[in-house]
């Protein structure tokens, strides 16, 4: 079994590592390279559905905390499978329950999950697109606790955390 575990943290982190060198194609101009993200996500879904079938959800004391953290980038990243995203979400949030997983990376995956539902986000994890220069989060529930809420997950306020971007897309 802990061949199985060792390879299985070893596939994860693999997964994340192409699904980070392929991100920067997922809103190219190239529709062939958006569609290669989109396969590329889609067969990472689907791999994580299974994984989730035989293992639950990859808690970092199963698998450790880099592929723990790889299989939630999974999950964030399986915009077109919203089972698998729900799915993810149901069980890192009994993981979270458990103590076995951060309330950080659930309010993350929360927020996507809705977000692709068509619903409000909660913590303003999720970034809509630029206005006057400035990230603006898709809609929020409640706008006017969103640092508040952000606050009792361990997210930095929003105004910090689009600060962020800006630092990436001037330096």
């Amino acid at each position: 079994m802990a061949d199985d575990v060792a390879a299985l943290a070893d596939e994860l982190r693999a997964m994340a590592a192409a699904d980070h060198r392929s991100s920067v194609h997922a809103n190219s101009d190239d529709p062939a390279e958006r569609l290669a993200w989109r396969r590329l996500t889609a067969r990472h879904g689907d791999r994580l559905a299974q994984i989730m079938d035989e293992y639950g959800w990859p808690t970092a004391e199963l698998v450790g905390e880099d592929a723990a953290r790889a299989a939630w980038l999974i999950a964030q990243h399986a915009d077109r499978q919203l089972d698998v995203q729900r799915r993810a979400l149901r069980l890192m949030r009994q993981a979270v329950a458990a103590g076995s997983a951060g309330p950080r990376e659930l309010a993350f995956l929360h927020d996507r999950t809705l977000v692709n539902e068509g619903r409000k986000q909660i913590y303003g994890t999720q970034i809509a697109g630029v206005r006057d220069g400035a990230p603006v989060p898709w809609p929020c529930e409640e706008p006017e606790r969103m640092d508040e809420l952000r606050a009792g997950v361990g997210i930095e306020p929003f105004d910090e955390y689009v600060g962020k971007f800006s630092k990436l897309s001037t330096g």
